[in-house]
């Protein structure tokens, strides 16, 4: 069966610190493919908030 397992943070380093996490316990093998995605919203404030988010797609 093929399945996701999708990552979300503020900070570049804390979803890079949970997918290696997640990636250390996955056997190579059944690992497909990854995506990324860089989001920016502009608040009122002159505040400019980023959302990092991947998605991991793997064989169980």
């Amino acid at each position: 069966m093929i399945q996701v397992r999708v990552f979300d943070h503020e900070h570049e380093k804390d979803l890079e610190m949970e997918m290696n996490r997640f990636l250390e316990k996955l056997d190579e093998n059944k690992l497909l493919d990854i995506k990324y995605n860089v989001a920016a919203i502009h608040e009122e404030e002159e505040e400019q908030i980023y959302c990092f988010s991947a998605m991991v797609v793997y064989r169980s």
